[in-house]
This record gives C-alpha cells, sequence and structure tokens, in this order.
C-alpha cells in the first residue's frame, strides 16, 4: 500500500454540502481533498433530486400559463406525452450546472478524486475505484456528505416501473392517467401538485391528518386548496394496509378503513435514508442513531470532534440551501473562523404548487414564547401584482412581538414564495422593525407589497390594543 496523500481537510461527497464545504477550505488556504463516488458531481440533487424536479416543476407551470393565457390558443397536453417532452431542458439544465461546479472546483484548487470511500482510521480515509485501485487520505479536519437515498419499506413492493421512489420517478416514459403519492412530506407534497397541475389525477395519501407537519398549518391549508382545486385529492391519517401491482393495469392501495386506490403508478415518498453504509464509520468511533443519521451538535461535530458530518445525513428537513450552510460553517467552525449567526435564520423553500416558504418564528412558535404575539396578514387578492399574473390565493404571515415593534418571523404562501421570504430573512437579520416596512417605499406592483401590508395590519392591531389599556 502506498503512502498516504495528506491534506488538511476531506471532504466525502461532492453534492451541495460537500461543496461548499470544500471550497470554504480553500478558500480560507488550506488543503482539500473532496473524494465523489458518483461520475459526476452534485449528487442526488443534480441527476436525481431538486433539480429534475423543479425543472418538471417549472414546464408544468408554463404548460398551466399556456392554458391560463387564453381560450383562443385552444391548448391542451396530449393524453400519451412523455415524460421526456416535459424534461427536456433538463440535459442543458444540468449541463450547465456540472460545467459551473467543474470550474468553481478548478478554480479554488481543490483536489477531486472519484471512489468509494471507507474510514480505516478517525484521521484515515481508503478510496477504492472503479477498477479496483485502493489510494490512502489523511486529514486533520473531515467532513461526511454523502447524502441520502430514498427510504422504501419492505411492505411496499417498490418495483422502479409501476410503484416508483422519488429517485426513478422520472423514468416512467408517459405521463400516467392516475397517480397515488405516498407521504405527506416535502417531496410527496412537490410531486403530487405537480402531477396534479399537469393533469394526473392524483391521490395524496399520508399518515398525518395534515401533510407538511413542520410548516405554519394556515399555510398548508391554502396548499391542500390549491391542490384540491386542480383535481388532486388528500387522503389524511392513512395507513397503509397492502400494496400490489394487479398485473394488468393499476396498483391497488389498500388503506387502514378498508378504502381502495388504484391508480395506474404510485410514488413511495417515505422520507430519505442517510447514505452511511459503506463508510465503515466504526472504523473512526463515529455513532449512528437508531434512524439511521449522525448525530451532530449545532456546529456538525459528531462524537468525534474533528469529524463533521453535514446534508441529508444529520436528518430532516433534507434541503440543498440548509446543507450548503451546513458544509460552509462545519468547515468555518473546524478552522476556528467567525461563523455568524445565520444557523437560525435558515429559510424553508417548499417548491410545491402553491410554493411555500418559512423563516424565524411561525405563529405556533411565538405563541409558545411570547403568549400573545401579533400576526400580520397580507392576502394576495389584494395584490396589484397578484391579481395582474392571475396566479391564484397566496398569503403572507408577519409575526411580531405583543407590543407589535420586532419581527419574528415571515411565512408565505403562493406565487413567489420562495423568492419572497428572503426579503424577510434580511429584514429578520439587520433586526428590522415592523414600522421599517411602512417608512419603505415599494415597487408598484410588486409581490413585496404584501410586506407593507402585513406590517399595516400589524401596526393597527397594536394600536388598538394601546387604546383599549388606556380607556
Amino acid at each position: 500500500m502506498s503512502i498516504p496523500s495528506t491534506y488538511d481537510i476531506i471532504v466525502i461527497g461532492a453534492g451541495p454540502a460537500g461543496q461548499k464545504a470544500a471550497v470554504q477550505g480553500t478558500k480560507a488556504g488550506k488543503r482539500v481533498a473532496l473524494i465523489e463516488r458518483e461520475r459526476g458531481i452534485g449528487g442526488s440533487c443534480v441527476y436525481r433530486g431538486t433539480i429534475p424536479s423543479k425543472t418538471l416543476r417549472e414546464s408544468a407551470l408554463q404548460l398551466d400559463r399556456l392554458r391560463r393565457a387564453g381560450e383562443a390558443f385552444r391548448f391542451s397536453l396530449k393524453p400519451d406525452t412523455q415524460i421526456a417532452t416535459l424534461l427536456s431542458r433538463l440535459e442543458d439544465v444540468v449541463q450547465a450546472h456540472d460545467s459551473f461546479m467543474s470550474r468553481q472546483i478548478r478554480r479554488n484548487g481543490i483536489s477531486l478524486f472519484h471512489g468509494q470511500a471507507r474510514f480505516l482510521s478517525e484521521h484515515t480515509i481508503e478510496m477504492q475505484t472503479v477498477d479496483g485501485a485502493q489510494q490512502q487520505f489523511m486529514a486533520d479536519t473531515i467532513v461526511v456528505a454523502t447524502g441520502s437515498r430514498p427510504r422504501n419499506p419492505e411492505e411496499i413492493p417498490v418495483d422502479h416501473e409501476h410503484i416508483l421512489d422519488s429517485d426513478s420517478l422520472l423514468s416512467m416514459m408517459y405521463i400516467p392517467r392516475s397517480l397515488a403519492v405516498v407521504g405527506g412530506g416535502v417531496i410527496g407534497c412537490e410531486y403530487a401538485s405537480i402531477f396534479a397541475l399537469l393533469g394526473v389525477e392524483v391521490t395524496l395519501i399520508d399518515r398525518a391528518p395534515h401533510p407538511l407537519q413542520f410548516m405554519d398549518r394556515e399555510l398548508v391549508e391554502q396548499f391542500i386548496k390549491g391542490f384540491e382545486q386542480r383535481g388532486g385529492h388528500y387522503l389524511g391519517g392513512q395507513h397503509i394496509e397492502q400494496v400490489r401491482w394487479n398485473e394488468v393495469a393499476h396498483v391497488a392501495t389498500k388503506l387502514s378503513d378498508g378504502t381502495i386506490v388504484n391508480s395506474e403508478k404510485m410514488l413511495v415518498a417515505l422520507g430519505r435514508q442517510a447514505n452511511v453504509d459503506d463508510l465503515n464509520l466504526s472504523a473512526a468511533g463515529i455513532m449512528v442513531s437508531h434512524k439511521g443519521v449522525i448525530p451532530v451538535n449545532q456546529f456538525c461535530q459528531t462524537n468525534v470532534p474533528h469529524i463533521y458530518a453535514v446534508g441529508d445525513m444529520v436528518g430532516a428537513p433534507a434541503l440543498a440551501s440548509k446543507a450548503m450552510e451546513q458544509g460552509r460553517r462545519a468547515v468555518r467552525h473546524a478552522l476556528n473562523l467567525p461563523i455568524g449567526d445565520a444557523a437560525s435564520t435558515i429559510p424553508l423553500g417548499i417548491y410545491t404548487i402553491p410554493e411555500m416558504a418559512s423563516i424565524g418564528l411561525d405563529e405556533v412558535g411565538a405563541r409558545e414564547r411570547y403568549r400573545d404575539p401579533l400576526i400580520g396578514r397580507a392576502k394576495f387578492e389584494e395584490i396589484a401584482r397578484a391579481q395582474i399574473s392571475g396566479a391564484g390565493h397566496g398569503l403572507l404571515k408577519m409575526v411580531a412581538d405583543p407590543a407589535g415593534a420586532r419581527l419574528l418571523g415571515i411565512q408565505v404562501v403562493g406565487d413567489s414564495a420562495t423568492e419572497l421570504v428572503h426579503l424577510g430573512q434580511l429584514a429578520l437579520q439587520s433586526g428590522a422593525t415592523i414600522e421599517s416596512f411602512i417608512d419603505n417605499v415599494f415597487n408598484f406592483p410588486t409581490y413585496a407589497e404584501a410586506y407593507r401590508i402585513a406590517a399595516l395590519d400589524i401596526l393597527g392591531q397594536a394600536a388598538k390594543i394601546r387604546t383599549a389599556k388606556a380607556a
């Protein structure tokens, strides 16, 4: 065996979290080795997750805009439309993204290796390439960012043809006439709403009475309303009793209340499973929880202080934005660099249709901490930009302290929600007051006007409270 190559930092996994960790390391002047088992770089985010699903989503939205543009076009989707037709831009998007990431890695002087990595000790990594060659690496700091894969329960026979998971869903040749989606998390809700917009008869099934349990209930109710207006159907409080392909035409799903759901295809979206099996973590003494994720502290340190774990493998929510920030923060902590407090204000963006976004405290969290927070609401139907776009209903909720002075959080559902939330993010990070949204002039017409309307709602409530106390 050759002498191990020595680096300051080894990053395992070139997905969003691993890339940011590696770039941060070289920006700080360190020698960084990035080990990726796949041929390309970018991980599931680029090839099976975020990029493909958002490309399909954009195609669905464009088709919907054509439909709504006027009856003169007499536009309708052909019943035998191939999935590939709707993903025609995907190859260009992936190539552009891959090219950008490759340039970024080269520009920053990161040493990129392709192979399967495993721990030999708490400072030594062994990599095996596809042709069987082995190479060893040593480093003071190691960042594990190997991502996750779909979690498919044994009781559901995923065959990747009729019963699919999120990695194989887009391998379908044609858009199905009907689709059952099992799981009311981010992936399940995003795909359910996309296919509903494409005219597919979608049934979304989940154990919980409402999907997306971690999101503001009022936003989720708006999502379900929009989903069902497009022909989707949500079945909450249901357990899966049995799933089987009838060998002819449909997947039969028996639910706990006896309901039988027949669908041409099924998507199983019951969460993600961390990719830890091949890492030989025990050789480094790294603990894995009973849920199969690696426990970490607020700095993403594992129980072995110089080994960090970031991204999907430390648990939900599996968001690329969260993973990127964890990668950056982990390396900055390892190098004793200032970290900042951005971890407390990482936004959530859910690309359902309509989309949802959240940052800071929601209404429930604010009531637990402040008892009587003030909640300002701006309905999109009151906003000229939303009326012009005809993009449907939406809502922006602004959460303030009981005096109506300090901003605590923002939640948005509707068109452009995932963009709009960043204005609230900057306001939170800068300690903006509610009145600052009144003092600033917003372009007209814009969705950002919703901030001013919600702020006026809060200030109006605060004035009434002061008047009542003075009486």
